[in-house]
């Protein structure tokens, strides 16, 4: 299991050139330079799940997925115009994960736990382990969103749409860039920022 971690929000359609220049702006606010970054953008079809990531040097491996400990500005901007809350995550496998909510463009909510902390009988066969783990951030948070912990887990391994901060999109709903696979049976979607 890698670290990695993201933006997590039930999926709703925006306009690609607006979730562009959020992005940008988002990306500054937190410090970084848009040059040569991509907003990575993952949606699980059948729960309507949508996962947002940075694909810039900054955000990979281990020290990457602990960037988003700290940099929640896309979060906070997507929660003032999105009817959803926004989850950021981290997934440490070594330390720790964390879950932190935003709605209209505030903090609600959020958890860190880390695994030094876990107080477990190693007497306890896999399934109490398992159970646990489902109280922990990413384990709450995966109920919340009608998935099971693992598949948050694997989010990375997911196929992606690349959004490049540096090109020029038209308008355009983001359910046009999304797998064809994933857009079977389902209904055009409110685009918000349009």
């Amino acid at each position: 299991m890698e670290a990695h971690g993201g933006y997590l929000c039930r999926f709703e359609d925006v306009d690609v050139a607006w979730l562009q220049q959020v992005a940008r702006h988002a990306l500054e606010e937190d410090g970084q330079s848009t040059t040569d970054v991509g907003l990575q953008v993952t949606v699980l079809g059948g729960p309507g799940l949508v996962r947002f990531a940075w694909d810039a040097p900054f955000t990979y491996g281990r020290q990457g997925a602990r960037w988003y400990l700290s940099h929640h500005a896309l979060a906070r901007r997507l929660s003032e115009h999105l009817k959803t809350a926004l989850h950021v995550y981290v997934f440490d496998p070594d330390e720790l994960e964390q879950v932190m909510a935003y709605g209209n463009g505030r903090r609600v909510g959020g958890e860190m736990l880390r695994y030094v902390d876990v107080d477990f009988d190693e007497e306890d066969d896999d399934e109490a382990f398992e159970k646990l783990k489902g109280k922990w951030p990413i384990g709450h948070l995966a109920r919340v969103l009608g998935v099971a912990r693992e598949e948050l887990i694997r989010l990375p391994r997911q196929s992606t749409v690349l959004i490049e901060l540096e090109r020029h999109y038209h308008p355009q709903p983001l359910w046009q860039l999304v797998p064809e696979s994933l857009r079977r049976g389902r209904a055009p979607l409110r685009a918000a920022g349009a």
